[in-house]
């Protein structure tokens, strides 16, 4: 096993559970169901198109304009290793706070739709299955029941992270001239 990536037990002993009913916010990507904890989300607005920015990873859509500050807007669905999100009526922007306290950086992620903000207690919460996942496991913080349905937990910090992020854009980079072939 790879030392980044995490068995569904491994999720499952890890991922610290509220002691109370938690709130998520649900919402639609390519037909499936998922949810993120409420705390991390800034804001959602309505999809309005993003700018293009040259050389960036291809899960890196562009940025936007929030009231002054350029948020980088990520296709969730490239970043799970899917196809690009195809932009329809219902689409959004999930804007999301992410690391550490002192460093909080601000990330869009384009969904297909938002569903609502759902109640999920830690018992309705398990483990994420071994096997017929069309995410990695890594990304997975467990399986939750709401409104009657099962949703994706997402570990936002590890959906976003960060570093991985900057590593995908590293190898999307241009050669310097240094590191040309001669």
């Amino acid at each position: 096993m790879a030392a980044n990536s995490r068995s569904s037990t491994d999720v499952a002993t890890t991922a610290p559970k509220p002691a109370g009913p938690a709130l998520y916010l649900t919402f639609m990507l390519e037909g499936e169901a998922y949810a993120t904890g409420i705390l991390s989300i800034k804001e959602i607005i309505e999809y309005g198109g993003v700018t293009p920015v040259p050389m960036m990873p291809p899960t890196v859509r562009g940025v936007i304009n929030l009231r002054g500050a350029v948020v980088p807007v990520l296709d969730l669905s490239l970043r799970f290793g899917r196809a690009p999100t195809s932009i329809g009526r219902r689409s959004c922007i999930v804007i999301i706070e992410t690391g550490p306290v002192d460093a909080r950086l601000v990330i869009g992620v384009i969904v297909d739709a938002v569903m609502a903000v759902q109640e999920i207690a830690p018992e309705d919460i398990g483990p994420a299955p071994s096997f017929g996942m069309k995410i990695s496991a890594e990304f997975i913080g467990g399986i939750g029941k709401a409104g009657g349905r099962f949703v994706i937990l997402l570990d936002m910090e590890r959906v976003l992270s960060v570093d991985e992020l900057a590593e995908l854009a590293a190898e999307r980079a241009p050669m310097s001239a240094a590191e040309m072939p001669r």
